[in-house]
């Protein structure tokens, strides 16, 4: 039986595409399996820039079959590298804007029966603002906003944290910065954040640390491994491996809307909006 302890959720979005967004999903999730955690990754990215083809996965199956009732969520589930287990969302968005209300407490109840233990749930947040986007990044608790240092990154990340404010009644934003060139570096885009949002918007940022820009996450990248597994002694290694003590220390959900069902009825009551 899986267990009644409540499920962290995480949504890792940025906005623009080539930040390295998908990169820190996977290389995060695998650290917090290596600590110790059970971690299932939802990727909602399509095609060559998703987990799948990071990890070097071929899924037959994904959350859609699931929706459609073609397979169970346990068929769906991959088993990635280093134990973290992968569920590719497929089409799932659409499929579930279509279902009826009893359509969705079965699926809702699939999620309840699933037989793993899972202590964390990461979305990976496909680039854009799309309706899937909104989908899936309304419906976590936690929002992790990747950033790096180039304009238009850091201006799609305002855009999608205003964005998410607005639609979504989201006001706390962790924010990492990726391929950078020190801790000051990482810091001073952090602050080009806040100075903008403290201005123009009602939230909270609260910064979680900076990814080094390291050759190797390249390296790994050409091999179809995350660089925590190619390269475990690596800048950019050891940075994930903060990232992921930090992330452990995050409060955790207590009231009952932590299991990972719950997550799934938020995403039905997203699709309605």
């Amino acid at each position: 039986m899986p267990s009644a302890s409540p499920v962290q959720t995480i949504a890792v979005t940025g906005g623009k595409g080539g930040i390295g967004k998908t990169n820190v999903s996977a290389n995060l999730g695998l650290s917090l399996v290596a600590s110790g955690q059970r971690v299932i990754l939802l990727d909602t990215v399509f095609g060559v820039s998703g987990v799948e083809s990071l990890l070097d996965l071929t899924p037959a199956l994904d959350l859609s079959h699931v929706v459609r009732g073609e397979c169970s969520l346990q068929d769906a589930l991959i088993d990635g590298p280093g134990g973290l287990m992968i569920l590719p969302s497929g089409h799932s968005v659409i499929e579930m804007t279509r279902l009826s209300q009893i359509e969705h407490a079965n699926l809702i109840g699939l999620f309840s029966d699933l037989a793993v233990d899972a202590d964390t749930l990461i979305i990976d947040i496909a680039t854009g603002l799309s309706d899937s986007v909104l989908f899936y990044t309304g419906a976590a608790r936690e929002v992790m906003v990747v950033v790096c240092d180039e304009p238009t990154s850091i201006r799609d990340a305002l855009s999608t944290i205003r964005l998410l404010n607005q639609t979504r009644q989201i006001r706390r934003f962790r924010v990492v910065a990726n391929r950078t060139e020190s801790a000051g570096h990482g810091l001073d885009l952090y602050s080009t954040l806040t100075r903008y949002a403290d201005r123009h918007l009602d939230v909270l940022l609260d910064f979680c640390g900076s990814i080094p820009y390291d050759p190797q996450v390249k390296a790994a990248v050409a091999q179809q491994q995350a660089v925590v597994e190619a390269f475990p002694r690596s800048s950019a290694s050891l940075a994930f491996q903060k990232l992921a003590t930090r992330v452990k220390r995050w409060p955790r959900p207590t009231e009952p809307a932590g299991h990972v069902e719950f997550f799934v009825e938020r995403l039905i009551q997203t699709a309605a909006l």
